[in-house]
């Protein structure tokens, strides 16, 4: 069996799963998250406490059930704690700028600004006009967000300009020598 789909999931107070036929979902004050459960998969919950094995004794069966745990583990922290993700801009002139909360304006050294329309489910704050946290309860849909802002202009290895994540370390490339 999964190492990872041997450790049970203790559901918090705040956060209620309802397990239906082979659908999971998942809901908090932050919001509702779901997930379908593979047929190789079975989830057992006892007293707020989850557990997944694997229907049979195959490979597969034992990695979807730690999948599975991982994806619901993720959904549970998202929906009480949620998830966020930290850009800063570096550059001269970059910044960054919310315009309501549904659009993100980026001044990246183009022509034009970028504008990023911002998605359902997703906060993006701009403390300074050099960074950019995204927040959310889905951990993929964070990531995903962060990794689009992140390509509009991905950080360059001769002076390390552009956007990068604030934990992201640039490896610096020397520069020609005359």
């Amino acid at each position: 069996m999964s190492r990872i789909a041997k450790s049970p999931i203790t559901v918090p107070k705040d956060v209620t799963v309802n397990l239906e036929v082979q659908q999971l979902t998942v809901n908090s004050k932050r919001g509702e998250l779901s997930h379908s459960i593979h047929p190789s998969v079975r989830v057992a919950m006892n007293e707020g406490v989850l557990t997944f094995t694997p229907t049979d004794d195959s490979a597969e069966a034992d990695a979807f059930a730690g999948t599975t745990r991982a994806l619901v583990n993720n959904m549970i922290i998202g929906l009480s704690r949620g998830f966020e993700r930290k850009l800063t801009l570096v550059g001269v002139g970059y910044r960054a700028q919310l315009k309501d909360s549904k659009l993100l304006s980026l001044s990246l050294g183009y022509s034009h600004p970028v504008e990023y329309p911002i998605p359902e489910g997703i906060t993006i704050e701009s403390p300074s006009q050099t960074e950019v946290i995204v927040k959310g309860a889905d951990k993929q849909l964070v990531g995903q967000v962060a990794a689009n802002i992140r390509s509009f202009r991905p950080p360059e290895p001769y002076k390390g300009k552009g956007v990068r994540y604030a934990d992201e370390v640039i490896i610096m490339k020397e520069a020609k020598k005359k």
